[in-house]
């Protein structure tokens, strides 16, 4: 009965106020560019955590700390990208704004430290260069990141801006998902680029990195996004390069010329340089056990041993070039040489044109192997412009497959543009929780006060109806803050932030404490 009789009172005492008026005036802050701004005791909340003003002296420009950019995320940030690339850049422009990916997170906090720029990361790879950042302000935001990359560059803005991209909210997202996805990059689909996005994220995401709440949900919804793009679609299969094309190409018709599987086939290389490394990493691929090498010299193909521990690599100097030729299945040539290295008379010289099939794959401009090598019946050669239909076939292959990866990535985006989007319900849903808070408060303390007098009440009778008066408010606010957080469109959103705060009167910050005022 005691209980029952607390509860009626805790009510009959709360009834007499009306709910959620506004509670806190207007108050004086220091903002962190050191301008005196009147704000509402919740923005006051929301600018630092422990709810305090933040004293900066006049002029000096503060920079945040991680977690004030957390708290910030709830404030409308909006994303932005500056950059440039291989598409519209000159590389010597390029080259001077390339930063090693050890600096990413210095270059951040260079950027971020005069307070304009809220958060930001770096990704900079050999075709392009990007600064991702979030801020409050777009004007101020994109003024400073133009005043670093002029800084770091040496070049004048004017210069910038003729290599520049700016991008800014769903197309500066919608930039970044492409990327992750191998769209924007010179080899469709390729995947280099997703492992260094990957890293641009692990990176903003450390203690030094400038990522922040909304950056780093970005950067791993990206990473998810160019995941799903390679996993449920063909956008990375098939050869896009020469090299690639070679083995790809070796690999389908080592039955039908040879009579034998790609994988018992002795492959040899004529040449050690760049083309030859890219040969063996495709190789290397698929499995590549053992391969020789004819170089004039030793160097290089050493390099390649050091490269390669896991592949067996002969070295042979080019004095044995025709022996190696002999007993090899697959000859490919990549030497700078102006002047055929095989050709049907140096075949015949060395008694090759006996009958035992041999395939011979050029992949050197100028060619290192004679047209006239086809009339002799065992040996089958390629040259640059075989590969090229293979690379023309598979990249027609990759533009079919764009259509379906940009519809996976127009989802991703989706996802990221609506978590965004639910961040502007936060600072309502605390609003309203604080105002809940407070009235609850003062009704119980007016109740307890008056049941504290009754020596009938224990403490933990008391405790009870303080938990009570918890619960009631807890399950009151349940219904209006999952609204909040259901609705689905930015409109929808707007319009139910709109229609809580009219509600409970959450932008009146004249009606005061308690009591409603009497007319």
């Amino acid at each position: 009965m005691k209980f029952i009789e607390a509860l009626i009172a805790f009510v009959s005492i709360a009834g007499s106020s009306t709910a959620f008026q506004s509670p806190v005036a207007p108050s004086k802050a220091v903002s962190s560019r050191g301008r005196n701004t009147v704000v509402s005791g919740s923005a006051l909340l929301a600018a630092t955590l422990d709810g305090t003003a933040v004293n900066v002296p006049t002029g000096v420009k503060r920079k945040k700390t991680k977690q004030e950019r957390l708290e910030l995320a709830s404030k409308g940030l909006q994303v932005h990208v500056i950059g440039l690339s291989i598409h519209h850049a000159q590389v010597e422009v390029r080259e001077k704004l390339a930063i090693p990916e050890a600096e990413w997170n210095t270059q951040s906090n260079l950027i971020c430290s005069t307070g304009q720029v809220e958060e930001a990361a770096i990704l900079s790879t050999c075709n392009r260069f990007e600064i991702y950042f979030a801020a409050s302000n777009a004007h101020e935001a994109n003024a400073r990141v133009m005043e670093y990359l002029a800084e770091r560059s040496g070049l004048p803005v004017s210069v910038l801006r003729r290599n520049i991209f700016m991008l800014e909210g769903d197309d500066a997202v919608w930039h970044l998902m492409r990327v992750s996805g191998g769209l924007d990059s010179l080899v469709v689909g390729e995947g280099q680029i997703l492992s260094q996005v990957r890293q641009c994220h692990l990176h903003s995401i450390e203690d030094d990195g400038c990522g922040g709440k909304v950056l780093s949900r970005l950067l791993n919804n990206a990473v998810a996004a160019g995941k799903r793009v390679r996993s449920e679609t063909n956008i990375s299969k098939g050869s896009v390069s020469i090299s690639s094309a070679a083995v790809e190409l070796s690999e389908a018709m080592c039955m039908q010329d040879l009579n034998l599987p790609f994988s018992e086939a002795r492959l040899a290389v004529i040449g050690a340089g760049t083309m030859t490394r890219l040969l063996i990493t495709h190789l290397a691929s698929r499995g590549l056990e053992r391969i020789s090498i004819v170089n004039r010299s030793m160097a290089r193909p050493k390099e390649l041993q050091e490269q390669f521990p896991d592949v067996d690599i002969e070295i042979v100097l080019e004095d044995g070039l025709w022996d190696v030729v002999g007993r090899s299945d697959i000859v490919f040539t990549a030497t700078s040489s102006p002047d055929y290295v095989i050709d049907k008379q140096l075949l015949e010289a060395n008694n090759l044109n006996s009958g035992r099939a041999i395939m011979l794959v050029d992949i050197a401009v100028p060619r290192n192997i004679g047209p006239d090598c086809s009339e002799l019946p065992a040996v089958t050669p390629y040259n640059v412009d075989d590969l090229k239909a293979v690379v023309a076939k598979n990249t027609a292959m990759r533009q079919r497959e764009m259509i379906e990866a940009e519809n996976l990535l127009l989802d991703e985006k989706n996802s990221f543009v609506g978590w965004r989007e639910s961040l502007s319900a936060i600072p309502t849903i605390n609003q309203l929780q604080e105002r809940a808070n407070m009235f609850r408060q003062e009704e119980l303390k007016k109740c307890t006060r008056k049941l504290s007098q009754n020596d009938n009440f224990s403490d933990r009778e008391l405790e009870a109806v303080e938990r009570l008066s918890r619960g009631i408010v807890n399950k009151m606010l349940h219904g209006p803050m999952a609204h909040l957080r259901r609705a689905e469109s930015v409109e929808k959103k707007q319009a139910a932030l709109s229609e809580l705060s009219s509600m409970f009167r959450l932008d009146d910050e004249d009606s005061g404490r308690g009591r409603r005022r009497r007319r």
